[in-house]
């Protein structure tokens, strides 16, 4: 990454024909960009792209290295390149041809240790706490009024009694009913959640037994069932096992606990056209430090890598991972095809406002999440994350959904990139990293580190910083989001609703 004088602009590659601007750029005024005098043609937003040499119609726009998509018209040096002129060059399901897979980790530093939980299968959790888990929506309020009444009773005995409510259970079919109960059985088997209070309707699709037996039998000792049909008071009976089992989870204590014992899962929300340069990189230099420990990270958002997927795949650790890896792609393509959607229906609107024109542009910032690591599996949608390097998992790119699909896949943190912001929290710990320091600044309750650092001091020393906060959450610092009650959940509902 290559910075002008006075930091008015940052290209991103030496390849790119584009340049972005830190901060607005009047018609007009003169810089200079990689030793050549650019004089702006137009106003130019913060964080929007300017051109840095002529460009013909149909000609590629090149940021980060690679085509974010078409001119649609000629292009002068210095004129403002946006969805006016640039267009995505997005259509299809692709035929992937394998490259040299890379089979080694980044040559970068292991991490120190942490303190976390030991769990009986061996794993380390980031928090000891307490989850209640509605089968079917028609028990999600009770489950979150139960959750309240107990988390004021025991507060200070364990870190957390927190309920999740969720719309869905009933009134779903074949592979979507299987969907719910795949992605509430992974959390049940969160380290975090040292004890599940799981509460039932009855008559509901979505069938405690059934439920039960998706989840891994090593995990089905922390478990309490309520079934609210059943005579006498299911409110009463959830209490109950949920003071058991804070009575079994108070004498924990943190132990110091490996790298390699991290599983971490990856996301953006609310990107802007610094996320790829400053807040995903930082992501990407953990993500390397994670790896050369031993340690899991896992990134999902498939949509988001629409248009970037060469550069993963490439890390691909064998040809049956880079075939999967491939093959979930189009799948993923296919499904919004099937909608009648085009595969290019991205940015969101607050994107587009920050910067990020095509989703090329948006998906080779968002990869940038997962560094070098080598891609080591990839699972579908409520599997587990089971081996270290980086895991590709199969979930969409809505804030929510992704990320409660992160923590069912066994992440017991989440790093989430913003360059707009948001207050929302999930299960695991979510550390909300700003991609400009005025986000990190203007809300420092939703904002837990500020990676517009990156545009200001030496990335290593940033990279540090940010290392070693993550750890200190990790071995149980609270979030922003924690600090304020901000979790949730959210299912992916894919089929019909009777």
């Amino acid at each position: 990454m290559t910075q002008t004088t006075r930091l008015q602009a940052i290209r991103a590659h030496d390849a790119d024909n584009v340049a972005t601007a830190l901060h607005p750029l009047p018609a007009g005024e003169a810089l200079e960009v990689e030793g050549a005098q650019i004089r702006i043609r137009a106003d130019i937003p913060a964080g929007h792209k300017f051109a840095l040499g002529s460009l013909e119609t149909g000609d590629r726009v090149v940021r980060f290295g690679a085509a974010i998509g078409r001119a649609t018209q000629a292009i002068a040096a210095g004129d403002h390149v946006h969805s006016h002129n640039l267009a995505t060059s997005l259509s299809g399901e692709v035929a992937y041809r394998p490259g040299n897979a890379r089979r080694s980790a980044p040559n970068a530093r292991p991490l120190p240790a942490w303190r976390g939980y030991r769990r009986d299968d061996g794993r380390f959790a980031t928090r000891n706490e307490v989850w209640l888990l509605p089968t079917v929506g028609c028990v999600a309020p009770l489950v979150e009024d139960v959750a309240r009444e107990c988390a004021a009773r025991h507060a200070g005995r364990i870190d957390a009694v927190a309920g999740f409510g969720h719309p869905h259970g009933c009134s779903q079919l074949g592979d979507d009913l299987a969907g719910t109960r795949r992605a509430l059985a992974g959390l049940c088997a969160n380290p975090n959640a040292g004890g599940v209070v799981l509460v039932g309707l009855g008559c509901e699709s979505n069938q405690l037994d059934e439920l039960v037996a998706a989840i891994d039998p090593a995990n089905r000792h922390k478990l309490r069932i309520v079934r609210a049909q059943d005579a006498g008071d299911e409110r009463a009976a959830a209490v109950r096992m949920v003071d058991e089992l804070v009575d079994l989870l108070a004498p924990a204590r943190r132990e110091e606990a490996p790298a390699s014992a991290l599983a971490v899962g990856l996301k953006c929300g609310g990107s802007d056209a610094l996320s790829g340069l400053t807040a995903n990189p930082l992501l990407g230099l953990f993500s390397d430090r994670l790896a050369a420990s031993g340690g899991t990270a896992v990134l999902t958002e498939i949509p988001e890598i629409f248009g970037a997927e060469q550069a993963l795949f490439g890390r691909a650790i064998s040809p049956e991972v880079f075939e999967a890896a491939g093959a979930l792609l189009n799948r993923f393509k296919r499904y919004f095809l099937d909608q009648g959607q085009p595969v290019s229906e991205n940015p969101s609107p607050g994107n587009i406002a920050g910067g990020i024109t095509t989703l090329e542009e948006k998906s080779l910032g968002a990869v940038q999440k997962g560094g070098q690591a080598p891609l080591v599996d990839v699972i579908d949608y409520g599997a587990q994350a089971t081996r270290p390097g980086l895991t590709l998992l199969e979930a969409p790119g809505n804030d929510a959904v992704s990320s409660t699909a992160l923590a069912a896949a066994g992440a017991t943190m989440i790093l989430f990139t913003t360059g707009r912001g948001t207050p929302l929290g999930f299960p695991v710990p979510t550390v909300k990293v700003a991609s400009n320091s005025r986000l990190a600044r203007d809300k420092a309750g939703w904002i837990d580190f500020d990676a517009g650092r990156m545009l200001d001091e030496p990335r290593e020393a940033v990279a540090d910083a940010f290392a070693a906060h993550l750890l200190a959450i990790a071995s149980g610092e609270p979030t922003a989001a924690e600090r304020s009650g901000q979790r949730v959940i959210s299912i992916w509902k894919r089929g019909v609703t009777l």
